[in-house]
């Protein structure tokens, strides 16, 4: 099952975790003592090369019969189109750059180029999954209703499709994020009426309208006898942009290390206990400057959940912070190269799709759905690493992990 005392599976005592919560608040503070103009100039570079590729690309695809024109503008297009959904979108509807009272790049202002509308988005993403982040029935990103994500969650016939709901997630990534909006669960389980169903989808309807409009109606048209071209160019633009941001997300989700919780931890968790399950339910992987800035700086996903409003510029240097506290505390901080962190996300959805009899590790000991039941209990007593006498350094989560995998530590 999933973790039921964070700070058990955490190998921290209550201290620690006020600890912990005192020294991440002093970098938020940090932070936004120091924001200023070049973050500013930051972000409005950042716009400005998004207005600039879009515009290019749309330029080149008057001429999109040409293949050289095609293949040029289609990049661009789809360079932009993921600039403006991860660096700009996404980060400046969480309210990142809203110390700067600037009217164009504020939270409550901007609509993104995507079928979702910002005004769903903030609650299905902004509220519900960052405040309820993998708790089992709470967060509806564990698998968006559509794919079985942990063992906690019953096999059901239905699941077997698993890899294939993935695929076509992937492929039709903003038309899923779209009608995650709508909240489909909450109306199967009885917590939504069909009228509040029907207002979102003429919200979304809306939405759609437009950007079907612009992308397959408007420019189209725009290029006279080239249309189909440039119709075919902005389908493939949307087709990149949709894949990368849906693997961006899955590598911050869903790889091996980013845990999952009960709600019974939910309720009863302290503020201090809320950033740490932004710790252990995260996820990063190792990307460069071009890489960081295409990713949204989403490539930075476990500093992303611990400040989800600082300017996305400053990760990078939030980042050197959050790992020398988990150094301290003996934490684990989950990262690997973007090939690595997908496999296992890719993994964990086509093993999920079989029922537990035919997988070999147990609900509370896999390397998607981990628990503190995981380590040994010894004479009725739950084993308490501390500190070792003998060499003065902490031994936490991240030292019982190594050694129970080396064997030192017999699995409950």
């Amino acid at each position: 099952m999933a973790i039921t005392d964070i700070k058990a599976y955490a190998h921290l005592t209550s201290d620690d975790v006020d600890q912990l919560e005192r020294e991440l608040d002093a970098i938020r503070a940090e932070v936004e003592e120091s924001r200023g103009e070049r973050d500013a100039r930051y972000i409005r570079r950042s716009i400005q090369l998004q207005r600039a590729l879009a515009v290019g690309g749309r330029i080149a695809l008057f001429n999109s019969r040409n293949k050289i024109c095609w293949a040029a503008g289609t990049a661009m297009l789809g360079a932009a189109k993921i600039i403006e959904n991860m660096e700009l979108g996404h980060n400046i509807i969480h309210g990142q750059w809203d110390w700067m009272n600037d009217p164009e790049i504020h939270s409550t202002e901007w609509e993104w180029d995507t079928t979702s509308p910002a005004v769903h988005w903030k609650k299905s993403h902004n509220y519900i999954h960052h405040k309820y982040t993998n708790v089992i029935g709470l967060d509806d990103d564990i698998g968006y209703g559509i794919m079985r994500l942990t063992r906690d969650e019953p096999w059901e016939r239905w699941m077997i499709g698993n890899s294939l709901y993935n695929f076509l997630l992937g492929t039709l990534f903003e038309w899923g994020v779209a009608l995650h909006g709508v909240e489909t669960t909450k109306w199967r389980k009885g917590e939504k009426t069909m009228a509040e169903i029907r207002k979102d989808l003429r919200i979304i309807g809306k939405k759609v309208a437009k950007q079907v409009g612009k992308d397959y109606v408007i420019f189209p048209a725009l290029s006279g006898p080239n249309w189909k071209y440039t119709l075919g160019a902005n389908a493939v633009a949307n087709l990149i942009r949709n894949y990368w941001a849906y693997v961006v997300i899955f590598c911050g989700h869903f790889p091996d290390g980013a845990e999952k919780f009960t709600r019974e931890e939910f309720e009863r968790e302290s503020r201090g206990e809320w950033y740490l399950r932004q710790m252990l339910g995260s996820a990063n992987f190792h990307a460069g400057p071009v890489m960081a800035f295409m990713s949204g700086n989403l490539c930075y996903q476990i500093e992303h959940h611990l400040f989800p409003d600082l300017p996305s510029n400053r990760y990078s240097e939030i980042a050197v912070k959050v790992q020398a506290l988990c150094d301290k505390y003996d934490l684990p901080y989950t990262t690997g190269s973007l090939a690595r962190q997908y496999s296992q996300s890719w993994w964990t959805i086509a093993k999920l799709a079989l029922p537990n009899r035919f997988l070999k590790a147990t609900p509370d000991d896999a390397p998607e759905t981990n628990s503190e039941l995981k380590f040994r209990i010894r004479d009725g007593v739950r084993e308490s690493f501390g500190i070792d006498p003998a060499t003065g350094r902490r031994r936490g989560l991240r030292t019982a992990l190594r050694e129970l995998r080396s064997g030192e530590i017999a699995a409950a």
